[in-house]
């Protein structure tokens, strides 16, 4: 129970900080609570629906993602097609399958566990201290009630525990690692031969006809993409901040608000033994466990310096016990009264007697004292001017934003007026596409980029709309240049296609030649009577960061079969057809631990994909899931 209270603070902390994203970050809640069923349903997955509000949320969510992801360079168009909207619903239906195999194992946060979890957040703390106002405060600026935001917070920790259970359930034989590891650090002595296609294109000669046949099969191959050149003018945030005013009496001001809320935070690092007792045990069991909890009191206090060892063998709290029953730093409000009252009242190095809380009976090493200190006034002023500055220009920005969106409307035909406005001369881009790609990354965002190449820019040479390209930054742009998309005459592309369809056939040639001189090799004849000119050995294995040796490369000579030797194999590449021939293995004297570590670490994450694939994959087979992909065209979230 001590661990998943620890734990599930960690999961309460990354709900808080997805919370501070818009209002819509956790999809569907809001629909589950007021029972909206006028919602076109999407999906069912075992009866249960899955409503259009809460797909279209994740869909934009998922949108945003992505965006971010691409610096925001992504084409909007790519991110709304079929194969996204029902990835989207299928990983909804996912979620929902799991959350309810949570609740047919009872994987529940019982009231008591919820309320020590919020209890201990310090988003709701105040001296210390759980503060009712502070909670109300947070549902307020969310848009939330109590009822709505726990909701979320148990279905968010079922999900948790489901993910914890699953990943403490597989097992890797350390042979296997063991094995896989000396493996991993077997090298290869290896030297290569490649026959590349510039040494076979005097061999090739090309037809007459053929490059005028590839071009007309081919026609999108040398098409230009539709570019424009546009004017736009920048109404920024950041533009403003150099000509606000700060008083200095307010930064001193805003200086001793803040120092008076501000205390220092004391912190201790501790480690602990926990003999586990429900509150339920009988008075036998309850006797027991003190008993053992007692004897190993007496151990630690004979070996103070065995206390990590000793916690590691008999500890049953198993997120600590691994690390020697080391909690880490944690404040006073972190822990529950009984465990932190002993803690903030020992010295370091000390240990305690039994202290009982309600997670069972502990013995508690105090390992480190550390306290934060409030920052001065100098420290301080430099960030607290800068604060008060973007908040004065934030206003001033909120004022002209709207007068900046009015005048690109309202004069429509040219942005003069409204650079007036920016206090800056518009500016002119060079051409560039769908994709963006002007040099100013303002106008690679998608927004943007759709309204400049809209009809109301292209045809009727219209200002856009003032769009707000980044926080504090709105862009308008109008059209100078247009360029539709041409394909490019035969003549301009003769040569090209001509150069391009010999280089083909000589790689053809080379891979020809290459398939030869292998079979030679293979059949017993060296590297001279095949005509081959090997380079220098090299020792490769599967961590080999070789110049000159690409990764296709790499991996050709380690899955060259070596029970014969020399062995020999070849693979195809982008330099040519490449020859491989592996003279001898060489074996690891000695396994290094850390290695050995991240290897069965890597391991253990595949497989734990691997078998959460597998167990989500046999609840849809038991399951009902149906996704109506009729809900899921385009016009549905409009």
């Amino acid at each position: 129970m001590f661990d998943f209270v620890y734990r599930h603070k960690r999961a309460l902390q990354l709900v808080l900080a997805l919370l501070i994203v818009p209002p819509f970050a956790f999809f569907g809640v809001d629909s589950y609570l007021r029972g909206d069923e006028s919602a076109t349903t999407i999906a069912t997955v075992n009866g249960e629906k899955i409503s259009q509000q809460e797909f279209n949320v994740a869909l934009r969510e998922q949108q945003d993602r992505l965006q971010q992801m691409m610096g925001g360079k992504m084409d909007p168009a790519m991110l709304d097609n079929p194969e996204m909207r029902f990835s989207v619903a299928e990983a909804l239906a996912s979620r929902q399958l799991l959350l309810q195999q949570a609740e047919r194992s009872r994987m529940v946060t019982t009231d008591a566990q919820l309320q020590i979890i919020l209890g201990q957040a310090p988003a709701f703390q105040e001296n210390g201290k759980f503060s009712m106002e502070m909670y109300e405060n947070f549902l307020k600026t969310r848009g939330k009630s109590a009822a709505q935001f726990e909701y979320e917070m148990r279905r968010d920790l079922m999900l948790s525990q489901v993910n914890d259970a699953y990943g403490e359930a597989h097992f890797l034989p350390r042979t296997v690692v063991q094995q896989l590891s000396k493996l991993m650090e077997t090298q290869r002595e290896a030297s290569t031969f490649t026959l590349t296609p510039a040494s076979f294109e005097s061999k090739v000669s090309i037809e007459g006809d053929a490059a005028k046949k590839y071009y007309d099969s081919r026609q999108d191959e040398f098409r230009t993409p539709e570019q424009v050149r546009v004017e736009y003018v920048v109404l920024s945030l950041d533009a403003l901040l150099p000509s606000q005013k700060i008083d200095p009496e307010d930064v001193k001001r805003v200086f001793d608000d803040s120092a008076k809320r501000v205390q220092v935070q004391e912190q201790r690092q501790a480690s602990h033994i926990l003999i586990s007792v429900d509150a339920k045990a009988s008075a036998e069991d309850k006797k027991k466990a003190r008993a053992k909890a007692e004897d190993l009191l007496k151990q630690v206090k004979a070996k103070p310096a065995a206390f990590a060892d000793i916690a590691k063998a008999n500890s049953q709290d198993p997120g600590s016990a691994v690390n020697g029953g080391d909690l880490g730093n944690f404040k006073r409000a972190d822990m529950v009264k009984p465990f932190s009252d002993a803690a903030f009242g020992m010295k370091v190095g000390e240990i305690s007697d039994i202290v009982e809380s309600e997670f069972g009976l502990h013995i508690i090493k105090l390992t480190g004292i550390s306290a934060t200190k409030p920052p001065s006034f100098e420290a301080e002023r430099g960030k607290i001017e800068t604060d008060l500055r973007r908040a004065a220009a934030g206003k001033e920005f909120a004022a002209l934003a709207e007068q900046f969106n009015n005048m690109v409307f309202e004069q429509a035909d040219t942005l003069k007026s409204a650079a007036d406005l920016a206090k800056s001369a518009p500016l002119q881009s060079g051409f560039f596409t769908r994709g963006g790609g002007a040099g100013d990354p303002r106008l690679t965002n998608p927004k943007l980029l759709q309204a400049i190449f809209s009809d109301e820019v292209l045809k009727n040479k219209r200002n856009t709309e003032a769009v707000e390209v980044s926080p504090g930054t709105l862009v308008s742009a109008r059209l100078l240049e247009h360029k539709p998309a041409v394909v490019r005459p035969f003549e301009e592309v003769q040569v090209e296609i001509v150069n391009k369809l010999t280089r083909q056939r000589a790689t053809q040639l080379a891979a020809q030649e290459g398939r030869a001189t292998l079979e030679k090799l293979r059949q017993g004849k060296d590297g001279k009577d095949a005509e081959v000119n090997w380079s220098k050995s090299q020792l490769v294995n599967f961590s080999s960061q070789i110049k000159d040796l690409d990764d296709d490369l790499r991996k050709q000579i380690l899955r060259t079969d070596v029970s014969k030797l020399p062995a020999y194999s070849g693979v195809e590449t982008p330099q040519g057809y490449t020859l491989v021939r592996v003279t001898r293995t060489v074996e690891p004297e000695k396994i290094d631990a850390e290695k050995e570590k991240s290897l069965a670490a890597a391991m253990g994450q595949a497989l734990l994909q691997e078998q959460n694939a597998a167990f989500l994959a046999s609840l849809k087979q038991k399951g009902e899931v149906k996704i109506r992909k009729e809900s899921l065209s385009e016009k549905k979230d409009k």
